[in-house]
């Protein structure tokens, strides 16, 4: 327990404290999101499956599933989404976290970038369209961009 709080002090002295956890609390929201998003997943999925007569292990290979309704397909894909391009936004988070770059305009830049990962996974797994999907994907990528950015522009 010492330990933990002198980590925890040691990092507060550092880091600014309230701005670090304040920049790694959208990190915790979209892993939330990416939990949720996995319960969604498979209580859609296994009635689904046994509504289909698919037994589990006839699904090992890709595309097995394809012959469930796409209202649980956008579901599973928008899940496979939330692992994919969120681990270059956890990366920056953590490098800036690290470099001591921790600061309101990176805070808010995290904050909308979890925002409109919720909207994404909104849109995709209730009404998915596509256009509107992507709209909201753009604008997400370009907040990483500038996140990106600006670290490249600090380190310069």
């Amino acid at each position: 327990m010492k330990t933990h709080y002198w980590t925890r002090s040691k990092l507060a002295k550092t880091q600014g404290g309230m701005a670090v956890t304040s920049l790694l609390t959208p990190v915790l929201a979209l892993i939330v999101l990416t939990l949720l998003v996995w319960i969604w997943m498979y209580a859609t999925r296994i009635p689904a499956m046994r509504e289909a007569g698919i037994k589990p292990q006839d699904a090992k290979l890709p595309g097995s599933l394809n012959k469930l309704p796409a209202s649980v397909r956008q579901v599973a894909d928008n899940y496979n989404h939330l692992l994919e391009q969120p681990t270059i936004f956890y990366a920056i988070v953590f490098y800036i976290v690290l470099a001591g770059h921790t600061d309101g305009l990176h805070i808010y830049l995290a904050w909308a970038y979890v925002v409109l990962r919720v909207v994404h996974t909104l849109i995709q797994c209730t009404v998915n369209i596509v256009n509107l999907r992507f709209l909201v994907f753009t604008l997400s990528t370009l907040v990483l961009m500038a996140m990106a950015a600006r670290e490249v522009v600090a380190v310069i």
